[in-house]
């Protein structure tokens, strides 16, 4: 073994170190145009389905448990409020991607 083998390590190191901090301040790649329609899109429709099958839900519920006839009442307006969260979550993501690929000042 050479003396100067723990050098040579030391050097390995802080080369390693140097360049793990300037990976670490490079920005990620954008995301792919159809992976961000497809993560868009699911948001949207994920949330228009979880509102109506609520609404839904509820008008059966109240029909067949409290003898109420709210058809299509509930329905209708947590369709709206699936619609209205769907597109809330879409502007939330469609920024968070923005700033996530846009670049970095220092």
């Amino acid at each position: 073994m050479p003396a100067s083998e723990p050098d040579d390590l030391k050097r390995l190191r802080e080369r390693i170190d140097a360049a793990g901090r300037k990976a670490a301040g490079e920005q990620k790649p954008a995301p792919a145009p159809m992976g961000i329609a497809f993560r868009l899109g699911a948001e949207l429709i994920s949330a228009v389905f979880v509102g109506s099958g609520l609404g839904w839900g509820i008008d059966w519920a109240a029909e067949h448990w409290a003898g109420l006839h709210t058809r299509p009442v509930g329905l209708v307006v947590m369709f709206v409020l699936g619609a209205i969260a769907g597109i809330r979550n879409v502007i939330r993501t469609s920024q968070q991607i923005s700033a996530e690929s846009a670049p970095k000042e220092k």
